[in-house]
């Protein structure tokens, strides 16, 4: 079968998928939504044969790597390959450089009669190009939307194919509150899910594309420079929603869905709660600090005891007023001339629509 050189796209536009071979903790470090590890060698093994290759060379490592991977566990790791295979039948593997790791498996499964393809260059090849997804990628049109916390920017996205969801991506809704209750990526998977994602809408033909308003880092997960650069000057859409639609929506993401999140374990969503106000402490100063906190925790219990999520929005109401409402004020002033559109969620989609950057290409004149 045929090494892949040049189609690099199709790999990630077709959700082609991947087997990774290099060891585990090159694996955590950096990998592709649609890869699989399982490694050639593991941690250990590779770091003997690195050691290897730095006191006696190239040949001797080769040769520490036949012996570490032989036998009846090199069997059960071609074993794994096939199988993986058998689920996989249009699977392409890599390591990290294209080099040995990636030439023997392939070597080995053509033995057993399973031919596969691999990728020249491997994973630094892969990452290489979506890097340069980021750096061109966004040079064209785009607009970022804004609006108060809790005016459902995140959902009416959605609404959009220029969008990009980078909160999605990241895990992290970006707010004292937004931790998921899950690990976020590394910064590098952050990445690469952005670049796919951006990969495929260029692919469509759509050379617009539209992010939510964030700061430098989403959790931690740094924003590309690239993009947040671009996002600095690109064009504002406002979404203007009231008040009473706001506390409702906060309600709805932080409490609703973190309580179906943590299937009903109240002690987890009051825990998950109290810790996310708690990162406002220097903001709110530790009397309404107390304060909230005892609101927070009275409409848990008022939850458990079958009245619903009601009770909440006391306290949300408070933190809009005193907290984020201020602070995004303060944005805004600084932003103001940039705003292009602002309106409703549904005003906002039909401008927005109605865009040049939001046609296919092959339909524009």
């Amino acid at each position: 079968m045929p090494d892949l050189e040049t189609d690099l796209d199709a790999l990630f536009i077709n959700n082609t998928p991947l087997l990774d071979l290099r060891a585990p903790v090159e694996f955590l470090q950096g990998a592709f939504p649609a890869s699989c590890n399982q490694p050639l060698m593991n941690d250990n093994e590779r770091a003997q044969v690195g050691t290897c290759y730095k006191h006696e060379g190239q040949q001797a490592a080769i040769a520490l790597g036949h012996r570490l991977v032989s036998g009846e566990l090199r069997q059960a790791r071609l074993q794994g390959w096939i199988d993986w295979l058998q689920e996989n039948p249009n699977g392409v593997l890599y390591c990290f450089r294209g080099g040995l790791r990636s030439q023997t498996v392939q070597q080995w499964l053509g033995d057993a009669g399973r031919p596969v393809s691999r990728v020249k260059g491997g994973y630094k090849a892969l990452r290489r190009r979506l890097l340069t997804e980021i750096e061109q990628g966004f040079a064209g049109p785009g607009f970022v939307l804004t609006g108060l916390t809790g005016s459902g920017k995140t959902d009416w996205l959605a609404r959009s194919p220029l969008s990009l969801d980078l909160e999605g991506y990241a895990h992290h809704r970006g707010s004292s509150f937004g931790n998921w209750g899950e690990p976020q990526p590394t910064p590098i998977n952050f990445e690469n899910r952005l670049a796919i994602a951006r990969l495929k809408q260029r692919h469509s033909g759509i050379k617009g594309w539209l992010v939510e308003d964030e700061s430098a880092m989403i959790g931690r997960c740094p924003v590309p420079l690239p993009l947040y650069e671009r996002m600095q000057q690109a064009p504002l859409l406002l979404l203007e929603v009231p008040f009473e639609q706001r506390v409702r929506q906060i309600r709805h993401d932080y409490v609703d869905t973190m309580q179906h999140h943590f299937n009903q374990d109240f002690a987890r969503l009051e825990s998950y709660l109290q810790n996310s106000l708690k990162r406002l402490y220097k903001r709110l100063g530790d009397r309404e600090w107390r304060r909230l906190s005892e609101i927070m925790s009275e409409a848990v219990r008022q939850q458990q005891l079958g009245y619903g999520s009601a009770a909440h929005e006391e306290w949300i109401a408070t933190l809009l007023g005193v907290y984020y409402d201020p602070i995004y004020a303060r944005h805004q002033a600084a932003k103001a001339d940039r705003i292009v559109k602002r309106g409703d969620a549904d005003e906002l989609a039909e401008w927005l629509a109605q865009q040049p950057e939001a046609q296919p290409e092959e339909t524009q004149c």
